[in-house]
C-alpha cells in the first residue's frame, strides 16, 4: 500500500515540497528573529526568558537536535544516545544549567507516544536538571508538537513529572563588569522564517500533524537544511549576517546540524589559520593545516568569502546526532564559550574557546 501511494503522490508531493520548502528566506528570518528578540525583552516569560547571566559564575550547556526517535534504523539519535548520557551526567554533577535548543524530539517521523516510551533512561537523566531548577525547554521545527498540540503540557508532565513550560527562545543578559554595557546572548533554534515551520498557527499545526508525518509514512526526503549541504550553508549565512547587523548581541541556534563557532565553521576558521601562517611564513604550521584543509573539504560545499573578516556574532551548536555518534554544543562558563565535542574515545573535547568578553567586545565593535 505505501508504495502505490508513494507512486501516485511522489510528484504531488514534491510539488509541494518545493513550493513550501524550508529554503530560507533572509528578509523573512531577519523579521522572524527581529520580532522573537523584542517580544522577549518587551514580554517576557511568554515567548521566551530574559534571564541575568553572570559569565563567571553561571554555567550553561546548550545542546540541540537530539531528533529522539523509536531506536530504530532511521533513528538518528540512536548512535549518539551514549554520548549524551554521559554529557548530561557529566554536566548535572558540575552545576550545569541545561538548555535543550529544539528538535530534541523527532516528531515529524514519530509518534509522542513511541518517543516517550523509548527513550525514558534520557527523559529521567533530563530530569534531574529540571529537579534542580535548572532545565530550559526550547521547541525547533521538528518538535513543533510542544507548541501547538492542545495536549502537549499533559505530555511534558507525563514525561518530566511536573509542569514544564517550552519555549521559543531565550535572552541571556549580562552586565558584566569588565564590559562597557549590557550585552545579550540570544539563543533560539533557528528555524524562524522558514516557510514550512514559522508561519501562523494554522500552517504550524498542519506541517507537524499532517504534512510531516504524510512525507514520513512516504519516505519522501522533507529537504530542510539539515539534510541539504546548500540550504545548510545558506542558513548559516543568513544567520550570521542578521547577527553581524546587531550590536551588542551574540545569536545561538541549532537547525542546521554544522557547529559554526564566532561566525565560522571548522573549515573556515582552518583557511583563516592557514592564511595567518602564510603571512608570518610559519612553514611547518602551513603544511599542517593544508593536511587538515584537504582531511574536511569534504565535509564542507563552500567557504565565505569573506572569512578573514567576519564578526564574532554568531554560534551554532551543531547537532546530538552525528552519524559517528559525536555530539556537539555550546557551553557558557568560567568567562568563556567554548564548543566542545563528545565522542566514545576521548569524552569530552573543547574544540574551540574564547573570552567572552573578548567575543562581546569584538562583536560590538569596541
Amino acid at each position: 500500500m505505501r508504495n502505490l501511494l508513494r507512486v501516485i503522490l511522489y510528484k504531488p508531493i514534491n510539488w509541494a515540497a518545493k513550493k513550501f520548502a524550508s529554503r530560507p528566506v533572509p528578509e523573512k528570518v531577519f523579521s522572524a528573529l527581529d520580532t522573537l528578540y523584542a517580544e522577549i525583552l518587551e514580554n517576557p516569560g511568554k515567548r521566551g526568558l530574559l534571564l541575568p547571566f553572570d559569565p563567571i559564575r553561571d554555567r550553561f550547556i546548550i545542546f540541540s537536535d537530539q531528533h529522539k526517535g523509536r531506536r530504530d534504523g532511521a533513528d538518528d539519535f540512536a548512535g549518539a544516545e551514549l554520548n549524551y548520557l554521559r554529557a548530561l551526567d557529566h554536566y548535572s554533577k558540575n552545576d550545569f544549567t541545561y538548555i535543550s535548543l529544539g528538535d530534541s524530539e523527532e516528531l515529524w517521523e514519530n509518534s509522542i507516544w513511541t518517543v516517550k516510551k523509548k527513550n525514558t533512561a534520557v527523559f529521567e537523566l533530563e530530569k534531574i536538571f529540571l529537579q534542580k531548577n535548572k532545565f530550559i525547554k526550547i521547541f525547533g521545527n521538528h518538535d513543533l508538537f510542544w507548541d501547538n498540540d492542545p495536549l502537549a503540557a499533559w505530555h511534558l508532565k507525563d514525561i518530566y513529572g511536573e509542569k514544564v513550560r517550552v519555549y521559543e527562545g531565550i535572552v541571556l543578559r549580562t552586565d558584566y563588569e569588565l564590559l562597557t554595557a549590557n550585552f545579550d546572548l540570544f539563543l533560539t533554534h533557528g528555524h524562524q522564517g522558514d516557510a514550512q515551520s514559522d508561519g501562523n498557527w494554522f500552517s504550524k499545526f498542519f506541517i507537524a500533524n499532517i504534512w510531516a508525518p504524510l512525507q514520513a509514512f512516504l519516505r519522501i526526503n522533507p529537504n530542510t537544511p539539515a539534510y541539504d549541504a546548500e540550504k545548510k550553508t545558506l542558513h548559516n549565512r543568513i544567520m550570521y549576517e542578521w547577527s553581524a547587523s546587531k550590536e551588542k548581541i551574540l545569536l545561538v541556534t541549532g537547525h542546521t546540524h554544522q557547529p559554526v563557532f564566532g561566525s565560522l565553521t571548522h573549515l573556515e576558521r582552518l583557511f583563516k589559520q592557514f592564511q595567518e601562517a602564510l603571512n608570518k611564513q610559519d612553514k611547518e604550521e602551513e603544511e599542517k593545516l593544508r593536511k587538515a584543509i584537504r582531511t574536511r573539504e569534504r565535509e564542507f560545499t563552500s567557504v565565505a568569502l569573506d572569512y578573514m573578516n567576519m564578526k564574532p556574532s554568531y554560534y551554532n551548536t551543531g547537532c546530538c546526532c552525528f552519524s559517528d555518534g559525536d555530539i556537539t554544543g555550546i557551553e557558557l562558563a568560567e568567562g568563556e564559550i567554548r564548543l566542545v565535542k563528545w565522542s566514545m574515545a576521548k569524552g569530552r573535547e573543547v574544540l574551540e574557546s574564547l573570552a567572552i568578553s573578548f567575543e562581546l567586545r569584538v562583536a560590538s565593535g569596541e
